[in-house]
């Protein structure tokens, strides 16, 4: 874990660590610690507040001119793809849900079958591993900005 998390409050270090966990289990494709590792951020509170914020920072990072249709659509299909030889459970409309949800444009009164809490937690972690491989860079800058900007956003509300 980051030393720069050790002034966090308790819940949002088991986050920072669940994520971290996971989305190396991810990268690794190791199915064991994946599910330890996401059975955490399931019943970690707020924990998909954060994870959307990092899918959030990261897709900014990998899209700096936005995202059309078509880039959300490679998105899914490259994480869905990566994921399925290893997780063949992955859902295609989680991630989009979490895709959509992180660009804040999901509304889960119109989703006649909205994942639960769990799906998105389990789900999380392989979308935001596919799009650091993409971004080429490390789970830990990500983490750090989602947290301040959830504590701007609140303090502000």
């Amino acid at each position: 874990m980051s030393v720069t998390w050790r002034h966090l409050p308790a819940t949002a270090r088991e986050i920072a660590g669940a994520a971290t966990a996971a989305v190396e289990a991810a990268k690794d494709q190791d199915t064991e610690a994946y599910e330890l590792a996401a059975g955490r951020l399931a019943t970690a509170e707020r924990s998909g507040l954060v994870l959307g914020a990092v899918v959030r920072l990261l897709l900014e990072t990998t899209h700096p001119d936005g995202l059309d249709g078509d880039d959300v659509r490679q998105v899914l299909q490259r994480c869905v793809r990566a994921a399925a030889p290893w997780r063949p459970d992955v859902d295609p409309h989680v991630v989009l849900v979490l895709l959509a949800g992180a660009l804040g444009v999901y509304d889960p009164g119109e989703d006649d079958s909205p994942p639960d809490p769990s799906a998105l937690a389990r789900h999380a972690p392989l979308l935001v591993a596919d799009l650091l491989t993409v971004a080429g860079r490390p789970l830990d800058g990500y983490l750090s900005a989602a947290f301040t900007e959830i504590e701007r956003t609140e303090r502000h509300d």
